[in-house]
């Protein structure tokens, strides 16, 4: 420390700022280190400040020095200071001034010091964690971390082992933390608050740390302990990709009657992810049976079933939605939460939800050739941000009726308020085409928008679909490839580049090639499967294209998978069967072109 402090020049402005800062830190500091978690508050009269003559200059100069650009003599002056006085605010000080000028090690010498100087203090074990996981010390952390659960309350220890994997799990050697933190919380295995959290935790770090065997273990013993956990069956949810075997952790959770809807709507967006929508819309059944006044899952209910062709279900499910938020908005609006004020979002999405549900009514209307009822849905949004989307479906139902022209236009007059929007348009207006098989203007104006956005894969993975339409081949390999060069993990470009070939019996072993590296970017997704099914068939592998093509279908009953699958149990003998799935198929959308040509080449009248 300085041994001769200068003359205090006049209190400009900056420097009242540093003043009351100087007084502040040790003030606030000292109440803080009052009321570290588990002490009791303080009782009786005020505590006068410990601040003498020379830790105010003390604190003045390190303030000053900070101001004026030298972290480092500032640092000195307040950890100095801190030690002296033993106060956890001058030692937090000391820390934020090493770690806004990134100097992790003088960091960890003032965390240190702190947890000497007050070694009670969870905030300062706690903050030593924190810093040792910035720093990547995988090493250092099984000392902290058994201190901090020590300290920490019994009654607020389930909360902290919880939160443990993503406090601890963000440097490189995650199997050494999920090792140490395994470690740590093996006391707390068997406490009868502590024994599932403690698995949950110790099971997400396994994750993690890419193990996911050793986190289902964790999952299935912490449920056969607490079946009505939820804990477990989140943990299951979160490595349905890599072990879809942890479903049956979940379904055995929801199985149960008090199971909560939140984890069932989680389960919703698993299913979802997956392209499973018969499934999700059974949970989302479930959901709004047991809840039917709560208002989001119908409309998640009503855009599967819309997906899925079922356009009289989807548009009660949309209008039950419809009438909750309205109802919502009209009833007395209790007082906001203070915590509610500073979410800029949530006034604004009812709104965003009820402007997603009028533009679904809008195009089931207008799948419906009801454009009036369409355009009635549409008259209802005033929202600036989907004025292109509003215009689209207006220009789709222009286009259905042919009335091409001024479709086109419509689209060419939305306002560009955003950088994309440009680029919008012209994917909109190539889209609008596509959806009347005007195939050669949408890929014309694809070609257009890829010279003015060069190397958009988006545009040029659509161009390169409507080369195919167009039967123009080399056109539309060398637009695919093009996508793979510029994204080498993009499944949707392997996939169509394989089933094209294959659908064309062309170099059949390379378009098995292609879909399979498809399938390992995507694993499980339906029309990659179904590809693969149909590139098995064209091979005379029939038995595995059977195998292939009925897990796709059972995923997602697409009346394109059920146009392949129905040809092959045709092919296999199996026509009841096969009839059966084309009806199906047929009954969700007969307009399906694969399907139509299919029937008409195998000459089947169902």
């Amino acid at each position: 420390m300085p041994t001769h402090l200068p003359p205090m020049p006049r209190p400009l402005p900056w420097l009242r700022t540093a003043l009351a800062a100087a007084a502040l830190v040790l003030v606030g500091g000292s109440a803080h280190a009052q009321t570290e978690p588990g002490e009791p508050k303080p009782a009786g009269p005020p505590v006068n400040s410990a601040m003498d003559d020379r830790l105010f200059y003390q604190l003045l100069v390190g303030e000053m020095a900070l101001n004026g650009g030298d972290p480092g003599s500032a640092y000195e002056l307040m950890l100095d200071a801190a030690r002296r006085t033993r106060d956890a605010g001058l030692f937090r000080r000391a820390v934020d001034i090493a770690l806004q000028a990134r100097a992790g090690e003088q960091a960890l010498t003032a965390v240190r010091a702190w947890r000497e100087a007050l070694p009670s203090s969870a905030d300062a074990t706690r903050t030593h964690l924190q810093i040792l996981v910035a720093l990547n010390r995988a090493t250092a952390l099984a000392e902290p971390l058994r201190t901090l659960l020590a300290q920490t309350p019994a009654a607020d220890r389930p909360g902290l082992i919880s939160a443990l994997p993503r406090f601890v799990m963000r440097g490189g050697e995650t199997r050494l933390v999920a090792a140490q933190l395994e470690d740590a919380l093996k006391p707390y295995r068997d406490d009868a608050a502590t024994r599932i959290p403690a698995r949950v935790a110790v099971g997400r770090a396994w994750l993690e740390a890419r193990d996911p065997e050793r986190a289902l273990a964790l999952a299935r013993e912490a449920q056969a302990l607490e079946p009505a956990a939820p804990g477990p069956v989140l943990l299951a949810l979160q490595m349905l990709k890599q072990r879809p075997e942890a479903e049956g952790l979940v379904q055995e959770y929801l199985r149960q009657d008090k199971a909560e809807p939140q984890i069932r709507l989680a389960f919703v967006r698993e299913l979802t992810s997956a392209q499973r929508y018969p499934d999700a819309v059974a949970q989302l059944e479930t959901v709004t049976r047991q809840q039917p006044d709560l208002a989001p899952p119908f409309l998640s209910l009503g855009a599967l079933y819309l997906e899925l062709k079922q356009p009289k279900e989807g548009e009660a499910a949309l209008l039950r939605y419809v009438e909750l938020v309205q109802k919502a908005a009209a009833a007395p609006q209790a007082p906001a939460d203070a915590a509610d004020d500073d979410d800029d979002e949530a006034p604004s999405r009812p709104e965003q939800g009820l402007t997603q549900a009028w533009l679904m009514l809008a195009q089931s209307a207008e799948q419906r050739a009801d454009f009036a009822a369409a355009e009635r849905w549409l008259g209802k949004i005033d929202d600036p941000q989907r004025a292109l989307e509003v215009q689209v479906r207006r220009a789709s139902m222009l286009a259905r009726q042919g009335k091409l022209t001024q479709a086109r236009e419509l689209i060419r007059k939305v306002p560009e308020r955003r950088a994309d929007d440009a680029r919008a348009k012209l994917a909109a207006e190539a889209g609008v085409l596509r959806d009347v098989k005007r195939w050669r203007e949408a890929y014309d104006v694809l070609a257009s928008a890829s010279k003015r956005f060069a190397d958009d894969t988006d545009l040029l993975y659509e161009q390169a679909m409507m080369a195919e339409k167009m039967d123009r081949l080399d056109d539309m390999e060398r637009l695919l490839r093009r996508v793979i060069e510029l994204k080498p993990e993009s499944p949707h470009a392997h996939n169509a580049l394989g089933y094209s070939l294959a659908d064309r019996r062309l170099r059949l072993p390379e378009a098995r090639a292609l879909v399979q590296r498809a399938l390992e970017l995507a694993p499980g997704d339906p029309f990659i499967t179904d590809s693969l099914g149909w590139v098995e068939f064209r091979m005379g592998n029939r038995e595995e294209a059977l195998r292939l093509l009925r897990s796709a279908y059972a995923i997602r009953p697409d009346t394109e998978i059920a146009a392949h699958l129905g040809e092959v149990l045709w092919a296999l003998g199996q026509r009841d069967e096969a009839r059966r799935v084309w009806r199906e198929g047929k009954g969700r959308d007969a307009a399906n072109d694969v399907l139509r040509e299919t029937l008409a080449r195998l000459r089947v009248d169902l």
